[in-house]
C-alpha cells in the first residue's frame, strides 16, 4: 500500500501552525497508483486517494505530489458517482522548508545564533546574506556575524508559509461528509526513459547477440511505490510552454546479463507501450533498469565507411542489421544507446564501441558506428584545379584507401559535393546518393592499397 498522505482543515487555506496540527491528528493512505513514462521528460501519474469531506465548502490539501508536478494538469474524480464534490479553487505549494528560507523569513524578527563557544548573539535579523548575518539588538546596536561562525540558531517557531512537501491545497464544495475515494491524475516533469542495449558480437562477427533495457531516470521529486508502470516509445508532441520558471553511468557487470522478459508490448495509437506485468517502486533520485526483451540473436555485416569532409584520414567501422524475424529480431527498438562487446579468448568481454538507436520498427535497418579501424587509412587530395569561366570551376580528386589487414575488405567512400556539378572522369564507378553525395564501394585486397581518380565540374 501506498503511505502518501492527504489533511483537511475547515476553515480558510491552511497556515503552517494548522497543517502542522493536521499532519499529527489525521491521514489517509493511497489506494492504487500507477505512472506512464514517456521519452521526453514527463510521467503522467494516476492514483486514488481516500479523502475526508465535510458537507458545504472546505478545504483539503493533497501532500507529497512531485516536486516537478505541472499543477495545471491535475485531473479529480470521485469513485463514487453517487456523491459529488467540486474544487472550487486550488493552490500549489511549493515553498520547502530549508534553513536559507527560515533564516530569509526571519527578516526584521528576533532571532537567537550560536557559536561553537556557546556565545549566544541575539537580536533583530536585518539581513542574511553575503556569507553573514546582520543583528540589530534591543539597544540599537548592529552586529555582523560570519555564517561559519554560527553552529546552531533557535526560532520561536517556524515562518507560516513554509511546507515539508509540495502541496496541492484545494478549496472545494461537498454534498456529503465523511471519506471517499477519489482519482487524482497529474503531469510531472523530472522523469524519463531511454532503452539501454547491449549486443555482443560472435567470433565470426557475423551474429550480434542483442539485449534490451529500459533506463529509467526519475528525478521528479516523488518516490511512486508499488506503482503500476507502463513506458510510451516514440515522439510525441507537445505544446510550447510559456518561460515562467544528471546520467548515471550503467553498470556494465549488471547489464551484460540475460534477463527475463520484463514487459509486455503493444502498439498504441502512433506509438508502443510497455506494461510491466508487476508492480515496480521508482524512488526518488534513481536509475531503474528493467528487462524490454529477452536476448535475440540476428544477423550483422561489418562495414567501413570513409568520409572526407568529415574525418580526412580515418575509416569508420559499423555492424548493421536489418530489424525482420528473418534475421532473427522483427521487434520494435525504441530509441535509446547500444553498447557492442565481443569475447576475447579469456571470456572477458571487451568494449568496442556505442552508438544511439533512434526509434525504428520492424523491417528497418539499424546502423550502428563501432569506431575507426587501426588498419586502416585513407586520405583525400586536390591534384588540379581549373577556373573554365567565372561560373564553371573543375577539380581533380585523388583517394587513396590502404588496407593493412590480414584479410580483403570494401570500402565505401561517401563524397559530398555542392552547386551544379557534374562528374566529368572517373577511374572507379560511382553511385548517386542524393543530390550532393555520390559513393564507390572500393574492394582494398589485404596489405595493398587502391586509389580514385575523378574529376568534377562545379557551376555557380
Amino acid at each position: 500500500m501506498n503511505t502518501r498522505r492527504c489533511f483537511m482543515g475547515r476553515t480558510g487555506l491552511i497556515g503552517i501552525s494548522l497543517f502542522t496540527l493536521l499532519v499529527v491528528i489525521g491521514t489517509a493512505g493511497a489506494d492504487d497508483i500507477s505512472i506512464t513514462v514517456y521519452n521526453s521528460n514527463l510521467g503522467v501519474v494516476h492514483e486514488t486517494r481516500a479523502l475526508e469531506f465535510e458537507k458545504g465548502d472546505g478545504n483539503v490539501s493533497f501532500t507529497d505530489v512531485p516536486s516537478q508536478i505541472d499543477p495545471t494538469s491535475v485531473g479529480f474524480e470521485l469513485v463514487d458517482p453517487g456523491k459529488s464534490v467540486a474544487i472550487l479553487e486550488q493552490n500549489y505549494a511549493y515553498d520547502l522548508v530549508s534553513p536559507e528560507k527560515i533564516y530569509s523569513k526571519y527578516v526584521d524578527r528576533k532571532i537567537d545564533l550560536f557559536d561553537e563557544t556557546g556565545n549566544m548573539f541575539s537580536g533583530t535579523l536585518l539581513s542574511f546574506s553575503g556569507g553573514a548575518f546582520v543583528l540589530q539588538g534591543d539597544n540599537g546596536r548592529v552586529q555582523t556575524i560570519r555564517t561559519e561562525q554560527v553552529v546552531n540558531a533557535n526560532f520561536p517557531d517556524l515562518p507560516e508559509g513554509l511546507i515539508t512537501h509540495p502541496t496541492l491545497f484545494w478549496l472545494y464544495s461537498s454534498d456529503f461528509s465523511g471519506q471517499a475515494d477519489c482519482k487524482v491524475s497529474y503531469q510531472t516533469a523530472g522523469i524519463d526513459w531511454t532503452a539501454e542495449y547491449v549486443g555482443i558480437l560472435s567470433e565470426d562477427e557475423k551474429k550480434l547477440n542483442l539485449t534490451g533495457w529500459s533506463s529509467i531516470n526519475n528525478r521528479s521529486g516523488a518516490t511512486y511505490k508499488e506503482a503500476t508502470l507502463k513506458l510510451i516509445a516514440g515522439d510525441i508532441h507537445r505544446a510550447p510552454e510559456a518561460r515562467t520558471r544528471p546520467r548515471g553511468m550503467l553498470d556494465e557487470a549488471v547489464m551484460l546479463k540475460a534477463a527475463a522478459p520484463g514487459f509486455e508490448e503493444k502498439e498504441f495509437f502512433e506509438y508502443h507501450m510497455y506494461t510491466l506485468p508487476r508492480k515496480a517502486t521508482i524512488a526518488d533520485n534513481e536509475i531503474k533498469q528493467i528487462s524490454l526483451f529477452e536476448p535475440a540473436s540476428t544477423d550483422v555485416k561489418k562495414e567501413y565507411y570513409y568520409q572526407p569532409e568529415i574525418n580526412n584520414k580515418k575509416v569508420k567501422v559499423s555492424v548493421e542489421f536489418v530489424n525482420s524475424k528473418t534475421s532473427g529480431l522483427g521487434i520494435p527498438l525504441p530509441a535509446g544507446r547500444a553498447r557492442i562487446f565481443k569475447a576475447d579468448d579469456d571470456g572477458s568481454m571487451i568494449l568496442l564501441g556505442e552508438d544511439k538507436i533512434d526509434h525504428t520498427p520492424r523491417d528497418e535497418e539499424v546502423k550502428l558506428t563501432i569506431g575507426y579501424a587501426f588498419d586502416i587509412s585513407a586520405e583525400e587530395k586536390i591534384t588540379g584545379y581549373d577556373k573554365i569561366s567565372p561560373q564553371v570551376e573543375e577539380r581533380r580528386y585523388e583517394i587513396e584507401l590502404r588496407n593493412h589487414k590480414k584479410e580483403n575488405v570494401t570500402i565505401n567512400v561517401e563524397k559530398r559535393l555542392y552547386g551544379d556539378w557534374d562528374i566529368t572522369q572517373s577511374s572507379h564507378k560511382y553511385n548517386v546518393k542524393d543530390a550532393n553525395t555520390i559513393t564507390f564501394d572500393v574492394s582494398v585486397n589485404s596489405n595493398a592499397g587502391q586509389t580514385i581518380k575523378f574529376t568534377v565540374r562545379t557551376s555557380r
